[in-house]
């Protein structure tokens, strides 16, 4: 949509620049004087707000830079309204109910609704460039509105769900700043009032790198205890499309990348205990047999701790197969495609699953190798989860 809308400022104004080379040129209005008036040079403050809004929302822009991208997303967008507001009155019933959803969006439903404070647990991972942040929320029962507008943290979440993370102990910057991290602990099952609640955040620049000094400090302070901070999660926020593609699938593959795991291996608890129910409480002659697998690509072999060998081991024995070819910084990256076409060769008349989560390279392999299988003849559904 904003795609959509910004080709359709593009439009009017080189319309706008139509009318003065055809109406106003010939009776010696300048270009010059034309955009120097009031209503014009308002107008290109607009129109160069949300050309700077676009450009700087590419994923090449903010994937580097999120920290700028955050900050000049939402001071673009309030000097884009109020140009917007000045260059036509017809436009300010718009700009004034956009100001005004910002406004409910981020007071009321983010802040007051979907937001808690939490005190959170902080350690370096073996590798020393991955934190991870645990901590247990207490499950409450919300309000039937909460079905309507979405549920809080404290209603539980689900698989593939992110958070958006504020801990304003990090620095002066951090405090306004909130960063999107999936929740990489399985979804809690119902009935249960307490749950814990983890997520794995690889250091990068900025915010993830000073949490990552935060981390260190704190371990040397405390000689490696743990030491709790103040955390303040929004959310949970996500789509159950993931989780569909796999439900309903004979064979159902996730395929991670790294940190990627976090999207999968709440995605294996989900379809390990919707197999174990069906086992439960359905003739043996109706049951839909799955099989799950998980294809996790490490860089490093410490990173295999950021689950755990005995955790893995664990949905091993219910019969989840888990394929942890060497990492990468030994043996280089595994042929995916080859991965990919074995576990499928014996499917070929059944439905397929694939859901992958990792680098934008990973991603387009195990696409292009879907689409190659699905040219063969296989029915194979295949989602990417990717900020």
């Amino acid at each position: 949509m904003g795609e959509v809308l910004c080709l359709e400022a593009l439009l009017h104004a080189v319309g706008m620049v139509g009318v003065w080379y055809t109406l106003l040129r010939p009776s010696g209005f300048s270009l010059s004087k034309f955009l120097l008036e009031k209503v014009i040079v308002l107008g290109l403050g607009a129109f160069i707000s949300y050309k700077l809004i676009y450009f700087t929302s590419l994923a090449s822009f903010r994937q580097r830079w999120y920290e700028l991208f955050l900050v000049l997303h939402v001071v673009l967008q309030i000097l884009a309204l109020i140009f917007l507001w000045f260059h036509h009155s017809g436009s300010r019933v718009y700009a004034a109910i956009a100001l005004v959803i910002f406004l409910v969006d981020r007071l009321i439903y983010r802040c007051g609704f979907k937001s808690i404070s939490v005190r959170a647990n902080i350690v370096v991972m073996e590798d020393g460039e991955t934190v991870k942040l645990s901590t247990h929320v207490l499950k409450r029962p919300q309000p039937n509105i909460s079905k309507v507008i979405g549920r809080p943290i404290k209603d539980g979440w689900e698989a593939t769900d992110h958070v958006f993370v504020l801990i304003p102990s990090l620095s002066r910057t951090n405090f306004v700043q909130a960063h999107p991290f999936t929740i990489a602990s399985a979804a809690p099952p119902h009935g249960i009032d307490e749950t814990r609640l983890d997520l794995l955040i690889r250091a990068q620049d900025g915010f993830s790198r000073d949490l990552l000094k935060k981390a260190r400090h704190l371990e040397h302070c405390s000689h490696g205890a743990q030491h709790p901070i103040d955390v303040r999660l929004d959310g949970p926020y996500g789509s159950d499309h993931a989780r569909h593609v796999l439900e309903y699938s004979d064979l159902a593959l996730v395929v991670a990348g790294g940190s990627g795991i976090a999207v999968a291996w709440p995605l294996i608890h989900v379809l390990e205990i919707s197999r174990s129910t069906d086992t439960e409480i359905a003739p043996t002659k109706e049951l839909r047999r799955q099989k799950i697998a998980l294809i996790w690509v490490v860089h490093q072999k410490s990173h295999i701790e950021w689950i755990g060998r005995k955790a893995l081991a664990e949905v091993e024995n219910m019969g989840v197969e888990i394929i942890i070819p060497q990492p990468t910084e030994e043996t280089g990256r595994p042929d995916l495609a080859v991965l990919i076409q074995g576990m499928v060769e014996n499917f070929s008349d059944k439905k397929m699953g694939v859901v992958t989560s990792g680098p934008g390279s990973m991603g387009r392999l195990v696409k292009n190798t879907c689409a190659s299988l699905v040219r063969d003849g296989y029915d194979i559904n295949v989602t990417v989860e990717k900020f």
